[in-house]
Parts: C-alpha cells; structure tokens; sequence
C-alpha cells in the first residue's frame, strides 16, 4: 500500500497529509477533471473543484477563484497532480476557517461520498451496531470467544483485524454468500491468512451490493474505524431492508392502489418502499404528515408515536401523543417499541437528533417484526401472473453491482429504471474505456425533458458501435423505455468488453493483439493440463462443468495452496454441485478475483457467467509478478510472455473496481 502512495506522491510532505484511500479518490477525480479538455490549468481550477466537498459547497466558484489568483497568478499552468493537493489543501483550509469547521482530516472531501468515507464516527451507531453483531453472532462457533464485544470500548475494531467477523456478518446478511470452509479460522492467523480474510469479505461485499470503491484490506488490519464501521453500516442495512420487496414480501402489493403499479413497486429501492409503508400505515391513524425522509420528518418522534399505534395498540400509551417534550415523546415511543418485541437499534437522542442510519434501521425492524400487512392471499393473487424470469433478475442483479462497484456518482437499485436517463451509463463507458465520452454534449441528471435523456442514450449506443457491439435494431430510445432484453444485451456486451481490456491491458501482444474468448478458454486449459489434470473444458456453455471441478481445478493450478481438496465433493447430486460451485465462488474471492455470479450460474452453466469466471481467474494470475506465481509455466502458446503490471499503472481504479 505504501509503495502505491509513493508512487502516486513523491512529495513525502503530501503523502502525510492523505491517507491511501483519500489520494486515490482524489487521483480519481483529478484525472476525470483533466479528461474532460485534455489539460487542466490553473485557471480551470475553481470551476472543476465545485464537486468536491467543503472545497465545493462552503466556498462560491468566485470565491474559489479569488483565492486561487492571489496565490497563483499564472491561471494558464498546466496543473499537476501533486500541485493539484496543494491547491486543494490550502482551499480546504480556508473553507474551514470560514466555517468553524476542523482542517482536512478525513475523506469527506467528495459531495458522493457516503458513510464509508468519514473519518469522524457516530458512537451511538458504533453502540447500535456492536448490539446487532452480539445478537446475530452470539452462536458463532468461532467468535464466541470475543462475544458480546463492550460498544464503550474500540474491541470492535481489534476483533475486525483478522477479517473473520465481517465475512460472518456478511452472511448473516446474504446468508450463503460466502462459503465459510474458505474463510480462515485458525486461533493465530498470520500477515497472508488475514489479508486473505479481508481479500474475501470485500469482493463479496461488493457482491451483495456494498461500495467499497475506497477500501482496501490494509484499511482494515490497520483498523480504520471510519471505514470498518462504514462497511458495517452497509452490511447490516442490507441485511434489515432484505424483505422490502414484493418476492420475499408480497403483502406489500396492499400499498399500491392499482395492480398497474407493480412494476413502478419493483423499482423501488428498499428504503423508498420503506417510506411508502410507513405513509400507507399512517394514513391509518390521525396524523396527516407525509414522512419523505429518516432523519428531520421523524425527529419530533409523532410519526413513530402513530405509526407504532396503528401496527401495535395494544401496547400503546396515551401520554405519548399528550407529552410535549420530544425527548420525552421519543422515550415513550422507545418504550412501545420494547414491548413490542422490537430491537431498538436507536435511542430517544438517536431520534431527536435525526440520525438518518440508525432511524432507518429502526423503522425496518419494525417493518420486519410487525408489518401490519394484510395476510390474504387474494389480494395478492394477481401477482402469480407477472412474468417470473429468474435468469432477468439474475443478470440484472449481476450487472447492477457491477456498476456499482465502479464507484459511479450516483447507485443504482434497479438497471431498468435508473439508467433510463443515460447518464450512469455514460460514466460506465468512461470507466471502461477512459477519454471515450463527449461530455461537452451529455446531458447531467436532474433530466426533466425525454429528448435530453435520449440524447444521452443515443451518445451511449454510439460509443457501443464505435466498441463493435452488437447493437441491430437498438436505439437510444429503448434504453430510455426500459427495453429489459435490450438493455441486458448492452450490459453484457459492456462488461465483456471490460474484461477483455483488462485482460489486454496486462500482456505484450505482438501488433496490438486483441483477447479474445478463445484465448481465455485456451489458457484455462492450459493451466489446468500443464497442472497434471486431465479436465478440460470444450467451451464456456460445456455442461460438464456444473460439477465444478475443472474450476476447482484451475484454482488449485493458479495457487496450490487456495483449494483444500478435502472439502471438495464429487459432484455428482445437485446438493454437491452447489457446495462446489459455492466453494469456487467464495475461493476465487479470496484470491482477489471480483466477481458477481451465482453458485446456480455454475451449476447451470451460464455461458456468460462462466466466461466471466474464468477471465477473472486469467486476470489475477496474470497480474501475480513473475516471482510470486506458483508455477513457472510459459504462455508460448499464446506467442507471449506473462507482463506483470506495475504499481504506477494509470488505471489503477479501473482494475480494481470492475469485474476483473
């Protein structure tokens, strides 16, 4: 990690004033400021700093630009990185001193940055979630020993060091996501065993849908509690917001008022479902408000006070609709809620201060405890006609975190609705192939006018033929329909082409070779044959693969010691494909590999899938330098030696936030 931020800072000044994660999110937007005309000047410096945070909303773009003339008067040198930070400190400094608040010591610099990236942490959420891990984990074999943990204390943060906790937590969340026989359990891990630990928890956090663009494993040996508390906070807000949809819940068909609506309900996020329970439940009761958000519309605690009277009356007390005090009001509602059965994840501060977390978490386990929805099935009957097509959801699900992994400005719940506007696909497009947007003509969100949407789209399926996919009969206007068959073909194709410039961008190919599909089915063989196995795969729809042994394999060939082949079944009942198929998955992550599919993905052998299995396995091993690799095995075949990739590789956050 020290090696990246030397090379990204050679000031040894500067390189104490950000941590790695800051400098790389910093390099990010650096680089995608000078992108956007070729060259970045002093002069062009106040306008392009307005995104990043307290630099961009505590000072005017004049304000900036007065500022910046005084201490640099040439506007028209061109701006390097490292003059970029100082410009960048000495702004926030001065943004700081106007508002009271502390210098630049945290990553909260950018305007997208969510909870992950702040250096300051809440210890009522620190309190709330220690609970909710003593809860969930008090029977775990393994951290029983460190269970229940003191919230008043920082054990949390030592018991995070050796990865173990946060792969459970992960499954607590998304149980099966990763298959525990991979995660190292040994009393004494060494230096390799825990970055391994931490390797696997953040591929598969990814995987059910966290943004970790920022993280990195040394982030958490080092105990980093901003960001461990960070990723937390989204583990456990995945876990309590599972139900708000209409497959696990379908009850919630009851908040719409016409069976047209389904599909706009789909869509939804969970926390937008979330907020239209609780407004369908309040009409309910004398409270006339409507709740659009977890934070200043409950902190007078009336919401909660009608809301738990709807779903629980017979625990209800009249005093808190008559106390006046919203402290008090908000004990009341706390003291329901316990007789309820509820956990409370929150206190009565918690609530009058408006903390948007630790609400949310609230009101969905109340939603999970007592939803207060009607258990009838015929009102719910209509629901069996909609079109059930698990393969849709699989592959939008794959992409969806995909794209998010990418670290985009805004995320997505849903690829059919929130990339209708084009944007998100454009900033996709501009991560994949770098310098490839005319942002000059695209049209940023908020987008009221449909023509200025489809412009957008058009612009997206132009870049897809300029990249040779294959687009017949695809206009901008079907993305900006939803066209579901349409718009996973573009994703598709997409993400293919990804993985294949990462591939490319790894070798010396003689002329400029392209990867192809071939290559990497030529390699996994390879690999495999030159390991003393007689697997091999004809292609990447074989069926012989969903016994997942040629993968286990592979694994094995890449890095002898990742597979313990005492774990590994024969195959042959659907039961043992899935342990397999499950074993490879969370194996792969371990080593490094991002990747998004399904154990059903292998043992039903989805072509693209498997394609992007096997890439992302090529990907890392060709990524290991010469000295660390297991085996000494040549790709003279291919006409090439193996290139190692350097630490000062320019698309350092490409490679490591796409599907590798």
């Amino acid at each position: 990690m020290a090696g990246y931020v030397g090379i990204l800072v050679s000031d040894p000044w500067l390189q104490n004033q950000f941590t790695q994660v800051e400098l790389r999110s910093l390099k990010t937007h650096f680089t995608s400021m000078r992108r956007e005309s070729g060259k970045l000047t002093v002069g062009d410096l106040a306008s392009r700093m307005s995104r990043l945070k307290v630099v961009g909303e505590n000072l005017s773009e004049q304000e900036r630009a007065d500022f910046i003339a005084d201490l640099y008067p040439n506007l028209n040198d061109e701006v390097d990185f490292e003059f970029f930070l100082k410009v960048y400190l000495k702004l926030h400094a001065h943004a700081s001193a106007r508002t009271g608040s502390p210098a630049k010591n945290s990553s909260a610099f950018l305007k997208a940055a969510t909870t992950t990236l702040l250096h300051t942490i809440s210890e009522s959420e620190k309190a709330s979630y220690v609970a909710h891990i003593n809860n969930y984990l008090a029977q775990d074999g393994f951290l029983n020993k460190y269970l229940p943990i003191n919230a008043s204390s920082n054990d949390l943060f030592e018991i995070v060091k050796d990865g173990v906790l946060l792969c459970k937590l992960i499954n607590v969340a998304v149980p099966g996501t990763i298959d525990e026989r991979a995660i190292n359990t040994k009393r004494l891990l060494n230096p390799w065993e825990r970055n391994e630990n931490h390797t696997l928890c953040l591929n598969s956090a990814k995987a059910i849908g966290c943004t970790v663009v920022n993280i990195g494993t040394q982030d958490f040996i080092e105990g980093r509690r901003h960001l461990v508390l960070g990723l937390i906070s989204q583990i456990i807000k995945i876990q309590l917001l599972a139900d708000l949809n209409l497959k696990k819940t379908p009850q919630l068909v009851e908040l719409l008022d016409d069976s047209k609506d389904v599909e706009e309900l789909m869509s939804l996020p969970p926390e937008k479902i979330l907020l239209r329970w609780m407004n369908f439940q309040l009409k309910k009761s004398p409270y006339k408000k409507i709740v659009s958000n977890f934070s200043t519309d409950v902190k007078d605690a009336e919401a909660y006070a009608h809301l738990l009277n709807v779903l629980a009356p017979e625990h209800s007390n009249p005093s808190t609709l008559t106390v006046k005090d919203p402290f008090q009001r908000a004990k009341l509602v706390l003291e329901h809620a316990d007789r309820m059965g509820c956990k409370r994840y929150l206190t009565a501060k918690d609530i009058v201060d408006g903390s948007p977390n630790l609400n949310l978490a609230f009101v969905a386990h109340i939603f999970q405890h007592r939803n207060g929805l009607s258990t009838q099935t015929k009102q719910i009957s209509f629901l069996e006609t909609l079109p059930d097509d698990a393969q849709v959801s699989r592959e939008e699900r794959v992409f969806r975190f995909w794209i998010n992994s990418l670290g985009n400005s805004t995320y997505i719940d849903n690829v059919f609705e929130d990339l209708r506007n084009g944007w998100i696909l454009l900033e996709t497009l501009d991560k994949v192939s770098p310098g490839i947007v005319n942002w000059k003509i695209a049209n940023r969100p908020p987008i009221k006018l449909p023509f200025k949407k489809v412009e957008n789209c058009n612009q997206v399926v132009k870049i897809g033929k300029q990249l040779k996919f294959s687009l017949v009969n695809i206009a901008g206007n079907d993305i900006v329909q939803g066209n579901k068959k349409l718009i996973l073909a573009y994703l598709w194709q997409l993400m293919r082409y990804n993985i294949l410039q990462l591939l490319k961008n790894l070798r010396f190919h003689s002329h400029g070779k392209e990867i192809t599909d071939v290559d990497i089915l030529r390699w996994a063989n390879t690999k495999v044959s030159d390991s003393g196995s007689q697997s091999r795969m004809d292609s990447f729809k074989d069926k012989s693969l969903s016994d997942g042994i040629f993968f286990l394999e592979l694994l094995s060939a890449v890095q002898p010691r990742s597979v313990n082949w005492s774990l590994v079944t024969k195959g042959v009942t659907d039961e043992q494909k899935k342990m397999n198929a499950t074993y490879i998955i969370s194996i792969a992550r371990k080593l490094g590999c991002s990747i998004f599919l399904l154990p059903e993905d292998i043992t039903e052998v989805n072509q693209k899938m498997i394609l992007t299995l096997a890439a992302s396995i090529m990907y890392w091993f060709l990524k290991q330098p010469v000295e660390e690799k297991p085996s000494a095995t040549s790709d003279s075949e291919n006409g090439s030696q193996v290139e190692t990739i350097s630490n000062s590789t320019t698309d350092d956050s490409a490679s490591e936030s796409s599907v590798e």
